[in-house]
């Protein structure tokens, strides 16, 4: 099997997490998408955009909002995937590369990419008093890893 690292437009990377991803809908906007294609095929995507915590988004860090592949993807294309987003994020100029996962998952693919832990981030619903909103995304606990470059 050939993999390789493929450029996903927003609209393919957004049709690609609402078919596969297990519990998050497709992001919204994107500063740019990766795939990773084996013989032809998509069978990962990630989508990197500005931090979605107003705190975070001072212009120089990078979040990645969705690491999404099929059930059959070999195990080491999420390493790979990230990895690249790392490489593509130092070369526009970025910092920082920080993500999120729910605190039941072990990030392994991530670590693996160099990502370190930085913190256990509260669940909450993004509903407020000024903005009513209905959750459809977990509310468990995250874990941010992040990745600063010098």
């Amino acid at each position: 099997m050939k993999g390789e690292v493929v450029p996903m437009s927003l609209s393919d990377a957004q049709e690609f997490v609402r078919i596969y991803h297990r519990h998050h809908k497709p992001p919204i906007g994107h500063k740019f998408s990766i795939g990773y294609s084996i013989n032809g095929d998509i069978v990962g995507v990630e989508v990197a955009e500005s931090p979605k915590a107003r705190g975070l988004n001072d212009g120089r860090t990078l979040e990645i909002t969705r690491i999404c592949t099929t059930d059959w993807t070999p195990s080491n294309v999420v390493s790979k995937m990230t990895s690249a987003i790392l490489k593509a994020a130092f070369a526009l100029g970025y910092k920082k590369v920080i993500t999120y996962i729910l605190e039941s998952e072990d990030g392994s693919s991530i670590k693996a990419s160099g990502f370190k832990f930085d913190k256990i981030v509260r669940g909450r619903s993004w509903s407020t008093p000024s903005r009513l909103r209905e959750d459809s995304h977990p509310l468990d606990n995250k874990k941010r890893f992040s990745v600063t470059f010098k």
